[in-house]
């Protein structure tokens, strides 16, 4: 008897010879292989005679679902009606996107979408897209970088408190931000979210544990930051303890590190082998919510969630900690996510593929560019858009576009006339890529109202 599992093995067991094989040798091969060869013959043995006991669990569940009730695999076609959907701010916005957003329209479990004022091309649904359907999750209209958020933080300080400490400033974005793939805290921190059954249950999560645990409190690259900036509140909420005025605040963006780029990854390809689309639509793969994949994404996607909220808050603490002071009021949500919410009378899985949740009284950040302000708003509850709003200026020029376009001098001159200070960053994130946010913000008055604006003056970016 080799050490090797093999197929004849689970067939000797009694395994029927289809797919169920197939996946046990997968899953063992993958989660199990250091494991002696019998006792895992023992545990296949039992999955076989009481699979109903081994549903959602880690290693055997998807076994479990081939013996019992196999998922289907069969090529889907598009509808030839989109379902219902709105643009906001169509002038705006590339061709491009519009057709991406209608092709996702035509899929059997599409039943309303909108696009949104920032809206520009992306992969599967375009950035800015909002999609709900039918039990059904599309790990391509989440995105890469699931849970992507923005986090403000306000001060009970006054907006003058950056005189004569720029530098110190500066430095404290420094020494309490880290930035890119292999940056990480030299004191590392423990969280809540590692202590979640979501990290022992699924044997891919458990593997990116270490990971997670070390990334903590860290952004990635691209237009990933932390700033300084001066918030100034027009309109305060009653809870928020805090008058008309100007404020010192920071502001981050950022996701699920490494964690969510894994997550997305895997049950992308297991999306598309369970779920064949014409090639024009295959990012546009989905995986039924009743199966087990469909769930454990589920799963997977909520911890990452919960993980980037993590890192956000780490990331505050750190910073409140060296400023001295306590924070007044936190502003935050998430853009690449989705959520199971009611549409025209129906439970849908609604994605917002960097778009913000919007609905009636939530509070969210938009932000511009690193010389434009962003805008403090609160949700108008808007069906049509299915409860969402923008998730930030948008781009103007693709990232491949502004090297071809921009100089660093252009941009340091950019820079010096709106007085920001830049630590990091590079030329695909120029102030000028971004679309004018005032005019996005104007395309969407039945979506939000505005309580005040954030204006970034000390600005850290991955370099």
């Amino acid at each position: 008897m080799g050490n090797k599992l093999s197929g004849k093995d689970l067939i000797k067991l009694g395994f029927p010879k289809n797919n169920s094989i197939n996946i046990a040798l997968g899953q063992i091969n993958r989660y199990r292989k250091r494991e002696k060869k019998e006792s895992i013959l023992t545990e296949a043995k039992d999955v076989l005679l009481n699979p109903e006991k081994y549903e959602g669990n880690g290693t055997w569940g998807k076994v479990a679902e081939g013996l019992i009730k196999p998922v289907q695999v069969r090529m889907h076609q598009l509808k030839n009606t989109r379902a219902p959907f709105k643009i906001f701010g169509e002038n705006e916005i590339d061709e491009q996107a519009k057709f991406q957003l209608y092709d996702s329209l035509k899929l059997p479990v599409s039943v309303a979408g909108a696009l949104m004022p920032d809206a520009h091309s992306g992969y599967g649904l375009p950035i800015g897209g909002v999609l709900a359907t039918d039990n059904a999750v599309i790990p391509y209209g989440v995105g890469v970088d699931i849970g992507c958020r923005m986090s403000l933080s306000i001060f009970d300080l006054p907006a003058s408190h950056f005189k004569g400490r720029e530098h110190q400033l500066e430095a404290i974005l420094k020494d309490n931000t880290k930035f890119g793939m292999y940056e990480t805290h030299a004191s590392r921190v423990d969280h809540e979210v590692f202590y979640k059954s979501e990290f022992k249950d699924i044997p891919l999560l458990k593997n990116l544990l270490p990971k997670a645990y070390k990334q903590l409190g860290t952004s990635g690259g691209g237009n990933h930051f932390v700033e300084f900036g001066i918030a100034k509140i027009d309109n305060p909420e009653n809870d928020w303890k805090l008058e008309k005025g100007e404020y010192f605040a920071v502001l981050s963006h950022s996701g699920s590190r490494g964690l969510g780029a894994n997550i997305a990854k895997h049950y992308t390809y297991l999306a598309t082998k369970q779920c064949p689309l014409p090639k024009n639509v295959q990012h546009l793969a989905w995986l039924d919510l009743n199966t087990h994949d469909g769930q454990e994404y589920w799963l997977a996607m909520n911890l990452a969630g919960e993980y980037a909220k993590a890192c956000h808050d780490d990331i505050h603490r750190r910073i409140a900690k060296a400023i001295g002071k306590r924070v007044v009021v936190t502003i935050e949500n998430h853009h690449n996510f989705a959520w199971k919410e009611m549409v025209n009378g129906q439970e849908c899985i609604v994605h917002r593929k960097g778009a913000t949740p919007a609905g009636e009284g939530q509070l969210g950040i938009i932000p511009g560019s690193m010389t434009a302000p962003g805008f403090i708003v609160k949700g108008k509850g808007n069906t049509e858009s299915l409860n969402s709003a923008s998730h930030g200026a948008g781009r103007l020029f693709s990232r491949a576009k502004c090297k071809s376009s921009f100089t660093q001098s252009q941009i340091n001159k950019e820079l010096k006339i709106h007085d920001v200070a830049l630590i990091g960053g590079n030329i695909d994130e120029a102030p000028m890529a971004y679309k004018d946010i005032t005019k996005v913000m104007a395309n969407q008055t039945d979506l939000v109202e505005v309580l005040g604006t954030f204006t970034p003056k000390i600005v850290r970016m991955d370099r």
